[in-house]
């Protein structure tokens, strides 16, 4: 499990007063570099091996500025090539929103995708999320 802490902008708010929807994916993107890291180290751009493939985020409760967020991430399932990445955004306790992100181990040479290796997979299985 990866933990991650964001204090959201004023800017992130909308005409409501709550955290726009269009943050979350920017916060959960950011709270995946740890999982970035254990296919790529360097996290530099030759040679990345991973392609965002499917995200969908269910809002839970309204969230606001001023008030920190921790946003929780883990690994779901893991297939062949692609696997899952879980994540929650949490403020004062409550959950405010949760996001499941599909990514594959790609080449981006060939276009394919490519088998995740045996000590990715193990690195991965040491994340798996905790509901």
């Amino acid at each position: 499990m990866f933990h991650y802490e964001t204090e959201p902008r004023f800017s992130d708010t909308d005409a409501l007063g709550h955290i726009n929807n269009t943050v979350y994916p920017v916060w959960f993107e950011q709270a995946r570099t740890p999982v970035f890291r254990i296919f790529h180290p360097s996290l530099e751009p030759k040679g990345w091996p991973l392609i965002l493939a499917r995200m969908e985020i269910d809002l839970k409760a309204q969230c606001y500025w001023a008030t920190p967020v921790k946003v929780r991430s883990g690994i779901g399932k893991v297939g062949n090539s692609s696997f899952e990445v879980i994540q929650e955004a949490w403020q004062n306790g409550v959950l405010v929103a949760r996001g499941v992100t599909v990514l594959i181990h790609f080449d981006y040479e060939t276009q394919k995708s490519v088998p995740i290796p045996e000590a990715v997979r193990s690195e991965l299985a040491v994340h798996t999320f905790e509901a």
